[in-house]
């Protein structure tokens, strides 16, 4: 996209806005108060906002490559503890899609330099589901599963926190994990058993 595009289609949004609401950036800029964070992948096909219809401000968003929650990421864990301790968000959404490229790459054995330590985390969620991805000979159908399991393994990743655990106790948080289907278009809620995973890893993770 060219960069004079972009002020172009700018300016044309603010005059949008402001057509139907005089007051809209006065009120944008009193602060946020969303009720659930999305984190997603960093894919240049999927935005948040637009794929959920969700106007500024009802939404935080973090985005990486492959939507990943790792413990030692300090960029996604500081935006869950502002979001879950500070906003007070009410749900948490991972979510992945097919034909997404991080996990497509996870699944090769090329070298890819520095996104080897990143890509590692994915190919520890295909060894932890090995068995199940090796019986898929199909490798689309097999891509898509990884897509699917990867998501439902970083929920599990952010179950594990202090900030999430906590602000389930006291406010009955929610996480969930979607899968948008860039072909359809279509979002996809893979029923993640928040509550039958927070049991089952309570006695190796829980914190008070």
């Amino acid at each position: 996209m060219n960069i004079d595009t972009v002020f172009e289609n700018n300016k044309n949004w603010i005059a949008e806005r402001l057509s139907t609401d005089s007051d809209y950036f006065k009120k944008m800029g009193q602060g946020q108060k969303p009720e659930l964070l999305y984190i997603g992948c960093s894919d240049s096909r999927v935005t948040a906002e637009e794929l959920m219809g969700a106007e500024p401000g009802e939404v935080f968003v973090h985005r990486n490559i492959a939507n990943m929650v790792i413990s030692i990421d300090l960029n996604a864990m500081s935006v869950i503890n502002y979001a879950v301790d500070h906003l007070k968000v009410k749900q948490i959404v991972v979510c992945g899609h097919y034909a997404c490229g991080g996990v497509q790459a996870a699944m090769e054995s090329a070298d890819l330099g520095i996104l080897n330590p990143w890509l590692r985390n994915i190919r520890d969620v295909y060894r932890i589901h090995r068995a199940e991805l090796n019986a898929i000979e199909e490798n689309t159908e097999k891509y898509d599963r990884l897509v699917e399991l990867n998501v439902k393994e970083q929920c599990v990743n952010l179950i594990k926190t202090a900030a999430v655990q906590k602000a389930f106790r006291e406010r009955g948080l929610k996480v969930h994990g979607w899968v948008f289907d860039i072909h359809t278009g279509k979002l996809i809620d893979l029923k993640i058993d928040f509550e039958g995973y927070l049991k089952d890893i309570m006695e190796i993770y829980h914190l008070d």
